[in-house]
């Protein structure tokens, strides 16, 4: 039996979604975070060095990093529809958004995440406005640029699509939708800007491996109000 090691309100939810959707029996690990940090405690370096979740154990193999993961699943445990092999005319357009997801539209997120600490109460009072003209400079002159247009670029390649390989749903949605998700729901961008991605995103969050997903997991900040 493979071990889902599931990290809250995080990337992890599209491993725990992928497993629910290939029918795995599995047993899923539930890890909070640190209440000062809001990280990963000190438990997941047992798993791996870097303490980074979502982590996946089968056997001998402790298996980290959501693409990796996903694959792993898939061509372990899936059909072969949910990849796209190398002699395929879309595996270079498959491998392209297994990986932009992680390395191209999380980073400004992250980032525009990270500098929006410096305007909170966490910050002492003296030094505040400060620290906040600091963030919103970046704001507007790096984080929500690079925002708009990689979001733009997204809701373009959507427009008149179902999936974003191909005429099927691979794990290349799976993967993309988490960063999809999180910018609406935090607001970072607004639906009615990016109508594609909007009804692209309902339409994922509806299915109901995808909700099996939330009903084992608990409370998600990113999914749809329940």
């Amino acid at each position: 039996m493979i071990e889902l090691h599931y990290f809250e309100h995080s990337r992890s939810q599209r491993m725990l979604w992928f497993a629910e959707e290939l029918g795995l029996t599995y047993r899923l690990v539930k890890h909070r975070r640190d209440p000062q940090t809001q990280l990963a405690s000190e438990e997941a370096k047992a798993l791996h060095p870097l303490g980074k979740f979502p982590i996946l154990v089968h056997g001998d193999h402790v298996i980290a990093e959501s693409a990796v993961i996903l694959e792993y699943m898939a061509r372990f445990f899936g059909e072969a529809t949910w990849v796209v092999n190398i002699d395929d005319t879309n595996y270079w357009s498959f491998q392209y958004w297994m990986h932009y997801a992680e390395a191209s539209l999380m980073p400004p997120l992250i980032i525009r995440l990270i500098f929006s600490k410096l305007k909170g109460p966490q910050v002492p009072a003296l030094i505040r406005p400060l620290s906040r003209r600091i963030a919103d400079q970046v704001d507007q002159s790096f984080t929500l640029p690079q925002i708009r247009t990689h979001f733009a670029f997204v809701e373009s390649h959507l427009r008149g699509r179902e999936w974003f390989v191909g005429d099927r749903m691979t794990i290349a949605d799976v993967q993309m939708h988490f960063p999809l998700e999180a910018a609406l729901a935090k607001r970072t961008i607004k639906a009615t800007d990016y109508p594609a991605i909007n009804q692209y995103v309902e339409r994922l969050q509806a299915r109901p491996a995808y909700l099996r997903a939330l009903d084992k997991a608990g409370e998600y900040d990113f999914g749809p109000s329940r």
